[in-house]
């Protein structure tokens, strides 16, 4: 079991499947993959209290407070921190669920293409939902309507 997706079809040879799964793999292993969801929950953790707490401090909140506070330097890059760190969250577990999932067992010989298939609009999604918020956040040209 030296080869990091051995387990997947018992060790009789991945073919073309070791190739999407690798690519597909954040972290190239289970254990950084873990570690990076647990780290990015963490983030998104912090994120949340943090939100929280303004709504909870702010008495009189209204759209100045609130655009004043996100229009801080600080909360642009915690912005920016958490939609990178939901987009790794969300791949990591994405990922997870299609190599589960999407196997030979369930789809014939070409899983490999219905798991390429579903790797790539769970990045063009991804994708897109980091780009949009990231857009509205630093305002960046045409793209935030």
């Amino acid at each position: 079991m030296d080869q990091p997706c051995s387990g997947v079809d018992g060790g009789r040879g991945l073919g073309g499947l070791a190739l999407v799964i690798n690519v597909g793999s954040l972290g190239r292993s289970g254990l950084r993959d873990f570690v990076l969801q647990r780290v990015s929950a963490v983030v998104l953790g912090l994120y949340g209290l943090c939100i929280t707490g303004f709504f909870a401090t702010t008495p009189a909140m209204d759209h100045a407070a609130l655009a004043g506070f996100m229009d801080s330097v600080t909360m642009k890059v915690f912005t920016t921190l958490a939609v990178v760190a939901l987009a790794m969250h969300a791949w990591v577990g994405m990922w997870t669920v299609g190599t589960d999932y999407i196997r030979r067992h369930y789809f014939g010989r070409g899983h490999t293409v219905y798991l390429a298939v579903y790797q790539l609009v769970c990045l063009g999604t991804i994708f897109v939902y980091v780009l949009w918020p990231l857009s509205v956040v630093w305002r960046l040209g045409g793209l935030a309507a």
